[in-house]
């Protein structure tokens, strides 16, 4: 695609980055195909090519509408362009500058400001969100039927491992993840202390950042970033942890991305690097490991998290593993294609997430499997507010089963 940018942006970091992206696409629409947004509404303008026209023409020095800020807004970010785009196009990389830079041109109205603030400021801080979850799950009863859907219901984290190896890695100090289903740390603390790994949270460490670069707030993203750096950096530097392991799949690809965002930084470029090269989801480092079988085969429909199959580019690694545990996996049709979830966006774009679950819904629960299990704290939740189904993070069903 030829690009004419714009003197204001043209010279810039990301100026150069957004024109190489540009000069990738080749208008060929494969992206449609498998667009969520675009199947739903059937507008070129809601899927990735005729979006990526519409960053091109601000970056051009068009100026930005609210009509531009609404279909980049509707976008889930799911990257499933990415997969089928045959020539390449990064395009999570080039819709995040397309919507600061319309950001910057197009005020929100003021609910959507006071909203996008209250969930950077609330869902990024443990402490606050954990509170309010307590305080929602305390009255569920009065809430509306959506919002008591999301708040679910508490499930015991279990015992944590008592046992200290030579074996240690870090693991993630989700924001929501902890107080949402802190089954789900205990648990991947369980399974790695089966296979002789000690997991260590590093203090000071928190968000990944993902709430805030896509709300906008990519200062405060890069912020997150270098905290964590921080924290994690004296282990890393000292040889103490073989790995960083993640059991959010979307905490995975913000980490992934790590040294992109902070490519500029001459403090933190080659630390961020090498924290990228170290950081795996849990599914690849148990994949070197020794897992003990589960004992009774069990009907069961895995979901991948975008963030998985299309931003950490892990395809069937999962499922091979559930495979050799003992899982019967029943077929999942579009298995491609977005829950819906997509971090925010199931709040700031109900009408279309609710949609995006009912189909996913339909797809997993055709086969009539006994639970759904699934790899991101985000999905997991959205999906079991739609179904009476069980909706597990893989690694707790590992977990029970092991212990049974």
């Amino acid at each position: 695609m030829e690009t004419k940018l714009a003197d204001w942006i043209r010279d810039t970091p990301t100026g150069k980055t957004a024109d190489e992206i540009l000069r990738k696409c080749v208008h060929c629409g494969f992206c449609l195909a498998t667009c969520p947004t675009y199947q739903i509404l059937g507008d070129e303008l809601d899927g990735p090519r005729g979006r990526i026209y519409q960053i091109k023409q601000v970056l051009e020095g068009a100026p930005a509408q609210r009509s531009t800020q609404l279909h980049l807004d509707r976008c889930l970010t799911c990257r499933s362009c990415e997969t089928t785009c045959p020539s390449g196009v990064e395009y999570g990389h080039l819709v995040d500058i397309g919507r600061a830079v319309v950001a910057e041109q197009v005020e929100r109205p003021w609910r959507e400001r006071a909203l996008r603030w209250l969930l950077r400021e609330s869902l990024t801080r443990p402490w606050l969100f954990g509170t309010a979850l307590k305080l929602g799950r305390s009255v569920s009863w009065a809430l509306p039927q959506g919002l008591r859907a999301k708040v679910g219901v508490t499930r015991p984290a279990g015992p944590a491992p008592k046992q200290t190896h030579t074996r240690k890695v870090l693991l993630l100090n989700n924001c929501v993840q902890p107080s949402l289903a802190p089954s789900i740390d205990a648990a991947t603390a369980r399974v790695l202390d089966a296979v002789g790994v000690q997991s260590i949270v590093a203090p000071g460490s928190g968000c990944c950042g993902a709430i805030r670069q896509h709300l906008d707030d990519h200062g405060g993203a890069r912020n997150n970033i270098r905290r964590n750096i921080d924290a994690w950096w004296p282990f890393v530097e000292s040889g103490q942890v073989e790995a960083i392991v993640s059991n959010a799949s979307g905490c995975g690809a913000m980490v992934k991305d790590y040294a992109h965002l902070l490519r500029e930084d001459p403090a933190y470029a080659a630390k961020a690097k090498r924290i990228v090269a170290l950081t795996q989801d849990v599914a690849e480092f148990l994949a070197g490991c020794t897992v003990p079988a589960a004992p009774r085969a069990q009907r069961v429909a895995f979901h991948p998290p975008c963030t998985l199959q299309h931003g950490l580019k892990i395809r069937g690694q999962v499922e091979a593993l559930l495979r050799s545990l003992g899982a019967e996996l029943v077929p999942v049709r579009d298995a491609h294609l977005c829950c819906g979830s997509a971090g925010t966006y199931s709040i700031l774009q109900s009408g279309l997430s609710q949609e995006l679950r009912e189909r996913k819904l339909d797809a997993l629960q055709e086969e009539a499997p006994e639970v759904i299990l699934s790899a991101n704290i985000g999905c997991i939740a959205h999906l079991q507010g739609g179904t009476d189904t069980p909706v597990r993070h893989w690694v707790e069903w590992l977990d029970e089963r092991c212990r049974k």
